[in-house]
């Protein structure tokens, strides 16, 4: 059972909530929070499910599963207002897609003469089944940031304009040393925060749901995750 933790990690999404708020909200002491943290013991049946309404998960998540992300490689959760900016996009349906969109964004800002591109990507869900179960193929779209960039007749690209837009970010530490498991669960650490504190995703055609941006610093690939919030 994995519900100690997981009752300590819905309890940190919850803006960092204390064990006395905690124990207010249930009705029970701040020592049997402590407890029931510990694996000590368990709650019964009626304070189960109020835990569950209280954080918005099911019992067999709450009880089962194990929520609990390791924290060390993330930074805090937090809110960035992104001010608009223009962008020209590539999509890849291929079975190492992000490699080939960066490279060809990178490859626009070459040929743009831009010395310090910022690039960004995410996924593109447009793939048949035959594609994704058969092939292993998935799509990914990477972008160039066209801000303060001088376009002479460039046929090639296609400029989109986002406006400014509220996310909930998260950053990636080390963002290359485990991807296939560092990234995803950046996204459940992010859903989880917006799940436990009422959060909604916003979903506009017009806005870019959710993006990455990896960039170097001091020797070290870092990773900032974006979704778009109301």
């Amino acid at each position: 059972m994995f519900f100690g933790q997981n009752l300590q990690f819905l309890r940190k999404m919850g803006n960092n909530m204390t064990q006395e708020e905690l124990a207010e909200k249930i009705g029970v002491s701040r020592q049997t929070i402590s407890k029931w943290e510990l694996n000590i013991v368990y709650p019964d049946m009626d304070k189960l499910v109020e835990l569950c309404k209280l954080f918005s998960c099911t019992l067999d998540e709450l009880v089962r599963e194990d929520m609990n992300i390791p924290g060390d490689i993330y930074s805090d959760i937090r809110f960035k207002d992104v001010e608009a900016f223009n962008y020209a996009s590539y999509a890849v349906i291929s079975r190492e897609p992000e490699e080939d969109a960066i490279r060809h964004a990178r490859q626009w800002a070459a040929d743009l003469k831009i010395k310090e591109p910022v690039i960004i990507g995410w996924d593109f869900p447009v793939v048949s089944q035959e594609q994704a179960n058969v092939y292993n193929m998935h799509g990914y779209a990477a972008a160039l940031i066209l801000d303060n960039v001088t376009l002479k007749n460039n046929k090639e690209l296609e400029i989109t304009r986002q406006e400014k837009q509220k996310y909930i970010v998260i950053t990636v530490k080390e963002s290359d040393l485990s991807p296939f498991t560092s990234i995803p669960n950046a996204y459940k650490t992010l859903m989880a925060h917006m799940k436990v504190n009422g959060i909604k995703q916003k979903n506009d055609r017009n806005i870019l749901p959710c993006f990455e941006r990896e960039y170097f610093i001091k020797g070290k690939w870092h990773m900032d995750i974006y979704i778009a919030v109301l």
